[in-house]
């Protein structure tokens, strides 16, 4: 082979990586763990693998309790949640798009209660 076209098909393979890393950023992170800290504006928790992220809530940032929807109020200190989170390229904030809270167990059995005849 020759060395130009060598050079040219390494060149494409880099910059179609690049593309393709790039591509890699916009869609939602998902993380589980216990909320460690809650404001009007962020939340703190620590994952399950011990590390504490701090999330943005924004006016979109929804806020869930199963299917319903739940307010800032209802999150507790303490309470094992899942947050959907988009990363801002800027830099390593986290903004929440959905925070999902558990479900209290009282509630799961009636919800999976047969109905009676």
């Amino acid at each position: 082979m020759n060395t130009p076209r060598v050079v040219a098909i390494a060149s494409a393979l880099v910059l179609w990586l690049s593309v393709a890393a790039f591509a890699h950023e916009g869609h939602p992170h998902r993380f589980m763990g216990t909320l460690s800290a809650v404001t009007g504006t962020q939340l703190e928790v620590k994952t399950t693998d011990g590390k504490t992220v701090v999330f943005a809530l924004d006016g979109k940032s929804v806020i869930q309790q199963g299917r319903a929807k739940a307010e800032l109020k209802d999150l507790k200190v303490g309470e094992r949640i899942v947050v959907s989170a988009l990363e801002v390229p800027a830099g390593k904030t986290m903004t929440a798009i959905n925070v999902q809270l558990r479900v209290p167990a009282a509630a799961k059995q009636v919800a999976q209660a047969p109905a009676s005849k």
